[in-house]
């Protein structure tokens, strides 16, 4: 037997398990009423010293974390993280079941595909110069499936994407519960959809409330209210437009900059923020975000507004603000001008700073809310050209008369989001199943129907042949995770991640291949000198 046993040795112990003696009791531990006598120990796997310590939760280099994972995933919280991942998976597996939906399995190597973000490529050896893709999703062959009869298709789907890493998507791969079904209409979806996810949340809440009928906001609302797409509706402020206050004031900025119909002036409703503190606060933080600074008025005991605003517009229109807001002594409003498509983000980001730093977000929730009517197409100003906004397959709100007879940029399209707590968690929509609505749909986008052949040849053949209504969504099983294990990092959630510049540092990818490799493939490396 050996002298010593360390940390995280791996032991074989023989004994008997027995009542620890009067006084020993230690009721902090689950085997506190109970020892082990032992008899015999058997050392299976010593180990060395570690680089990392596996109790407790203290910080560490993310590097070294991430090297060494398989010990990291010993560690307490990230271990309970992983096994609730499982669970609100196999959870999701059954409330789609008893909604009567059947799990399928897409391939992987696949085709080349404009969904948005750039493929993972995936070089053929059999076919010289030729490239697969890893699937970005398994949009085209869950219309398929709707082609084929399956009527009812779900899948916890892996995804591929070639992106820049960013806080809330995990480099390189991720998974969705992604969802597809034929006959319906978006408030079928709707209806399927809805008690799922709420069902999930309710079951890994931990006393939070969940919310029970979802409310529907159109894209356009919530960009005006809340800045965003995706909004924390825990945090109740609401932005409103406040222009014809300032057209034609005495605050000759806000004035001048309404003459150009375009403009607008949105306000921010800071209850409790009318302190000189705090408002001087928030007008620092909008410097530091680039801005020229955040305009404000305070109410006073009494009702006067207070502040360079107030004072230029005199108080008639201080005090039609303060009613148009709702708003009373002591409390603040902070204004923002300009094109709105130039600072609705600005103005977002604001509402969310005043809500947090005046503790108005209601932390002890999770709000999910469905975003609806989003535009089909944007223009692109980089290209100088009409392109998809959000998923190219969905169906124009209108169908073909919208296409032929309507400006693009006023055409929405069935598409939908699921918002929780300022993520989007799933998105989705009504598909374009006319072979000729599709074709005039990627026109407008710059598409000439031989492209759409090209790319999309088996789903459009595939719509020639009696094609049914359906629509679908996919769901971000990361973030939902995340969400319920009350974690900002979405590697905490995850087994292997990798780093923020989309290496593996367990497995040393990505890697360097051999020479006799590359010649398989008929690939020769054209690398930029260093």
């Amino acid at each position: 037997m050996p002298e010593k046993l360390r940390s995280e040795w791996v032991v074989r112990i023989d004994g008997k398990v027995r009542r620890r003696p009067e006084g020993t009791d230690n009721p902090d531990l689950p085997t506190g009423a109970v020892e082990v006598f032992v008899t015999e120990i058997e050392v299976l796997g010593p180990a060395g010293e570690l680089p990392l310590p596996v109790f407790g939760e203290q910080e560490y280099p993310e590097d070294v974390r991430l090297r060494y994972r398989f010990l990291d995933l010993r560690r307490e919280k990230l271990h309970q993280n992983i096994m609730t991942r499982g669970a609100i998976v196999d959870s999701m597996r059954r409330r789609m079941k008893e909604q009567g939906f059947f799990e399928f399995q897409t391939p992987i190597l696949t085709a080349s595909s404009p969904e948005g973000a750039r493929d993972f490529l995936v070089p053929s050896r059999i076919h010289p110069g030729k490239f697969y893709a890893l699937p970005q999703a398994p949009q085209q062959y869950k219309q398929l499936l709707m082609m084929s009869g399956f009527d009812r298709y779900f899948q916890i789907a892996p995804c591929f994407r070639d992106e820049d890493p960013r806080a809330d998507r995990l480099p390189g791969e991720f998974y969705q519960l992604d969802v597809e079904m034929s006959f319906v209409t978006q408030d079928d979806i709707f209806a399927a959809m809805e008690p799922v996810i709420t069902g999930v949340f309710e079951e890994f809440a931990k006393g939070k409330r969940v919310t029970k009928g979802w409310p529907r906001i159109a894209f356009a609302d919530s960009m005006r209210k809340y800045g965003t797409d995706k909004p924390d509706l825990r945090n109740p402020i609401e932005m409103q437009d406040v222009s014809d206050h300032f057209r034609g004031s005495g605050f000759k900025v806000f004035a001048r900059m309404l003459e150009e119909p375009r403009n607008q002036v949105w306000a921010i409703p800071g209850p409790g923020g009318g302190s000189r503190a705090f408002c001087d606060r928030m007008n620092s933080w909008a410097q530091g975000e680039g801005q020229p600074g955040l305009g404000y008025i305070m109410w006073r005991e009494g009702g006067e507004g207070a502040g360079p605003l107030a004072n230029n517009i005199g108080p008639e229109r201080t005090e039609a603000i303060r009613a148009a807001l709702g708003l009373k002594a002591g409390d603040a409003a902070f204004f923002v001008a300009g094109d709105p498509a130039k600072f609705v983000k600005f103005a977002g980001l604001a509402r969310t700073r005043v809500g947090e730093e005046l503790n108005l977000v209601d932390k002890d929730q999770f709000a999910l809310a469905w975003v609806v009517d989003f535009p089909m197409y944007e223009y692109n100003e980089d290209d100088k050209k009409v392109d998809f906004s959000h998923n190219p397959f969905s169906m124009p709100q209108g169908g073909m008369g919208a296409l032929t007879s309507l400006d693009p940029l006023t055409i929405k399209a069935f598409q939908y989001d699921i918002t929780c707590n300022g993520y989007e968690i799933a998105s989705g929509g009504i598909r374009n199943h006319r072979p000729e609505a599709m074709v005039k749909a990627f026109e407008i986008a710059g598409y000439g129907e031989q492209e759409v052949v090209d790319r999309f040849g088996g789903m459009y053949r595939a719509f020639q042949y009696g094609a049914p209504p359906h629509g679908g969504m996919a769901a971000g099983v990361d973030r939902i995770v995340m969400l319920l294990c009350g974690t900002t990092n979405l590697r905490e959630i995850s087994l292997f991640p990798m780093n923020q510049r989309a290496e593996d540092l367990l497995m040393g990818a990505p890697s360097q291949v051999s020479a006799k490799q590359l010649r398989e493939l008929h690939i020769r490396l054209n690398l930029q000198e260093e």
